[in-house]
């Protein structure tokens, strides 16, 4: 029988500790201490507390071995990254150089793609999400969008550019001779017979003003 004596500064310790914890695990075990400590029997401990009598003998052991230390939960350990720190660079390589440089016929990587290549080149198995967050924490994408770049055919850009270019000069030779808002006059029309036509209807309009 394991018999639980504490000194009154030490229960005082885990009687603060049991009320100022959020954590439920730490506080049946400071309990099962506390309640040890009082003289409360292990069975009537466990039927108090829900648990079994295995778990009560378990945590005053463990109390007696290592102190308060023995009572705090541990933190579980993480799952191991199934992608190695190592495969970042090469990952890398593969996602930049596109699938059809890794003798895929396909035209973009996707984290499914990347997943399977990296299977079947190394072994090393893993899923689409993981290997999404993979790429994530390495900072590279792995959709490459395709583009196509057409060159115009020399010849005919050349021709284009002199075409301008006369265009531009028979239009810079025709401005000078016409009035803004009008066409250029006929050839072999008489300006001065033009404009007296033009003279009575411009009189009487400024007769109306």
């Amino acid at each position: 029988m394991i018999r639980i004596q504490l000194p009154q500064a030490e229960a005082d310790r885990l009687e603060e500790l049991f009320r100022s914890t959020a954590d439920r695990k730490l506080r049946d075990r400071l309990q099962i201490v506390l309640m040890a400590h009082r003289g409360r029997p292990r069975k009537d401990i466990a039927a108090d507390l829900g648990i079994h009598r295995i778990g009560v003998t378990r945590w005053l052991n463990a109390y007696c071995e290592s102190g308060l230390q023995g009572l705090l939960p541990r933190k579980a350990k993480g799952k191991a990254a199934s992608i190695p720190a190592s495969m970042a660079d090469e990952i890398r390589r593969w996602v930049i150089a596109g699938p059809a440089a890794c003798g895929l016929d396909r035209a973009n990587w996707t984290h499914e793609e990347l997943a399977d290549h990296l299977l079947k080149t190394h072994g090393i198995r893993t899923s689409r999400s993981a290997m999404h967050r993979f790429c994530s924490k390495i900072d590279i994408r792995p959709y490459r969008p395709t583009y196509r770049f057409l060159r115009a055919d020399p010849a005919r850009q050349e021709k284009a550019k002199e075409d301008l270019a006369d265009l531009k000069k028979s239009s810079g030779g025709r401005a000078g001779a016409a009035e803004p808002g009008r066409g250029a006059l006929p050839d072999g029309a008489d300006a001065g017979r033009l404009a007296g036509r033009q003279g009575p209807q411009a009189d009487r309009r400024h007769a109306r003003l």
